[in-house]
């Protein structure tokens, strides 16, 4: 894969109102992500009455209201899901969303989307995995606060039911709303594809942008970043999230990193070849010589153009003699000596 899937995390960033889905597509396309991300979830299928709040949500949106009231308001139903897809079509972009429960694949299963997501949280949910997995489609792992055994063991339940290694794309993660720098951990990406011989990216929940852009650097296939209108908007994952121009800021970064990434074959580029006759040195006489002189190293300068004989083989002019007179500074050509 040359180019990275990046995936621009609408999430519950909506915040229940349709308009405000339609405008968070707008944005992803305009950025230039290849996919918009939604959630999709009955609120009672994933949240008890007594499931309390995180702590940066909670944060972001007070305490008062249960998980569960919160998680509630912002559902989207079938209708809904039609309509932004509808609408991504329009927009030409890619629609994607990450399904918490097991009505939900179903709900996705009519949108025949390319990938089914399967979400930190639910890395460790046997049924929901094994429904994802009977969907027979490319999955995305996400493995925010997973060890490496929980990682195999969510491997091994995916291909045991049919999934092929090569559909998997794990996301090293880290769930926490805004994740500091120190916790990142990104070099934890290449040890999962080391062990699990899968494709890897990442699903960043840093602030900025740097670190999805060294992601791909260090070979991520996919990236995946929440995005806002604005980041002092209500709701529990504005905060953390991109607003527009950053959005769009990281896809154009990567897309440059894509691009200089290159191949593994050093080599000049087209770009470069017309300075190495400017950059590079040649032979040149150090002062004026007479016909017949037995070239010395003091007789011997390099310098600018590149285009005469190279500096590599001077071992090889020493010893040799001119063949008429030269003036100083003079551009040696292997014309104007013979061996003895």
């Amino acid at each position: 894969m040359d180019k990275t899937i990046i995936i621009a995390e609408a999430g519950v960033n909506h915040n229940g109102n349709l308009e405000l889905a339609k405008k968070l597509i707008d944005v992803a396309a305009d950025a230039g992500a290849d996919y918009v991300k939604f959630q999709t979830f009955k609120a009672e299928k994933i949240v008890s009455r007594a499931a309390p709040k995180a702590l940066y949500q909670q944060s972001t949106t007070g305490s008062s209201e249960s998980q569960l009231d919160m998680v509630k308001k912002l559902e989207l139903d079938l209708e809904a899901h039609q309509l932004l897809t509808d609408y991504c079509v329009q927009k030409q972009i890619k629609f994607l969303s990450t399904a918490f429960d097991i009505e939900s694949v179903d709900l996705l299963h009519r949108f025949d989307l390319d990938y089914f997501k399967i979400p930190s949280g639910e890395i460790t949910n046997l049924p929901l995995l094994e429904k994802i997995a009977s969907q027979k489609k490319p999955i995305l792992l996400s493995t925010g606060m997973a060890t490496m055994e929980e990682i195999e063991n969510t491997l091994n339940v995916l291909i045991s039911k049919g999934v092929s290694r090569e559909d998997i794309i794990v996301l090293h993660c880290n769930t926490e709303y805004p994740t500091p720098m120190s916790d990142v951990n990104l070099k934890a990406m290449n040890s999962i594809a080391n062990s699990f011989d899968v494709r890897v990216g990442y699903s960043d929940h840093t602030l900025g942008i740097e670190v999805p852009i060294a992601a791909v650097s260090m070979g991520a296939v996919c990236i995946e970043k929440h995005f806002t209108l604005d980041k002092t908007m209500k709701g529990p994952d504005h905060k953390a999230s991109l607003e527009p121009k950053e959005l769009k800021a990281m896809v154009s970064a990567i897309r440059n990193i894509e691009q200089a990434l290159g191949s593994d074959i050093k080599q000049p580029t087209g770009s470069e070849l017309k300075n190495v006759v400017v950059a590079r040195k040649s032979l040149h006489l150090a002062h004026s010589l007479s016909k017949g002189h037995v070239l010395v190293a003091e007789d011997l300068v390099t310098l600018r153009p590149g285009d005469g004989i190279s500096p590599m083989q001077i071992r090889n002019i020493i010893g040799q003699k001119t063949k008429r007179d030269l003036p100083n500074q003079y551009k040696l050509t292997l014309e104007d000596i013979e061996k003895l």
